[in-house]
């Protein structure tokens, strides 16, 4: 009985470390748990204030939503005012310079270098008079051109966020100004180089007398191929600027693009080389062009989500 009194006591002491130990180690894994709950737990506090945040923040086009057929009603509208646009520029051109002097003014580099006394011939009862209303019809588009797109990008405008304009507004502009240049390019450069070319290996014993409407016909398809040819830098900074190809690739694939505008302009131009270098030199030179561009496009068309992204992200 003496001897079990000292052991109770002892047993009670080591029951009682040992609960107390328990109790810290309990109360060191809980705090190392909460420890290491809190920074996922912050992260998800920070998230959820940020997508709060965003959510406070109005659409800018939030109210300009209308009904589909006020679209239709003003799409009717927009179409209206272009087709007037090429209704009085073609009135302008008919009464000056007229139909006849487009036409003169169209056929001048093939007539340059014609054999001395050679015209071009009509073989079909018509085509005196409706040939050069075309011609003025064409005109009367390039000249309304500028108004008709701005009616396209009036119409397109209010569905578009402010960084979409800042990337569709400078593409209208400059692939307008590059279909002219294409076009110009093949009047003042191409046509006359091309005649001068197929004059020369012509028999002396053969006299060119070109139709009036085969003419206008090839010419207005070298006015396409041309025009298309020159939209170059806008396909390769549109294919950029979606993600579908990268800057690096672009560079990397330089040489089958190359390979590629010659085999191009061997199909599309006629037989000669005047009109494949031609048309096979400046797609080559408009594609390096669009490379630097598509660099400088994508640095000032970013979204605004995409350009605080960096700044956005939660601290931990």
């Amino acid at each position: 009985m003496l001897l079990a009194t000292p052991l109770t006591a002892l047993a009670a002491v080591v029951n009682a470390h040992r609960r107390l130990t328990t109790a810290a180690l309990c109360r060191w894994i809980a705090t190392l748990s909460d420890t290491r709950s809190r920074t996922p737990a912050r992260a998800r506090c920070i998230h959820a204030q940020t997508l709060m945040a965003d959510a406070d923040k109005k659409d800018e086009l939030e109210g300009t939503e209308a009904p589909f057929v006020s679209h239709l009603i003003e799409l009717r509208d927009r179409l209206i005012r272009a087709v007037i646009a090429i209704a009085c520029a073609f009135a302008v051109l008919a009464f000056w310079p007229g139909p006849s002097g487009l036409y003169d003014l169209l056929a001048a580099p093939l007539v340059a270098h014609l054999p001395k006394g050679a015209t071009l011939i009509a073989t079909n009862v018509i085509s005196p008079i409706l040939v050069p209303l075309k011609i003025t019809l064409m005109a009367a588009f390039m000249v309304a051109l500028p108004v008709v797109l701005y009616q396209v990008w009036a119409f397109v405008a209010p569905g578009l966020y402010s960084h979409e304009k800042r990337l569709v507004l400078p593409l209208v502009v400059s692939s307008t100004l590059l279909f002219v240049g294409g076009v110009a390019f093949c009047y003042f450069l191409v046509i006359p180089g091309m005649s001068k070319f197929i004059q020369a290996f012509a028999p002396s014993t053969i006299t060119a007398a070109p139709d009036i409407e085969q003419y206008f016909g090839f010419v207005l398809t070298l006015f396409l191929v041309f025009g298309i040819a020159f939209e170059v830098p806008i396909a390769v900074i549109v294919l950029a600027r979606m993600g579908i190809v990268t800057i690096a690739q672009l560079k990397q694939v330089r040489g089958y693009f190359v390979v590629g505008a010659f085999v191009v302009s061997a199909v599309v131009t006629p037989p000669d080389v005047i009109s494949q270098l031609a048309l096979a030199i400046p797609m080559c030179i408009l594609y390096e062009v669009g490379i630097v561009a598509a660099q400088l496009f994508m640095k000032h068309t970013k979204a605004p989500a995409a350009e605080g992204m960096a700044g956005d992200k939660p601290t931990v």
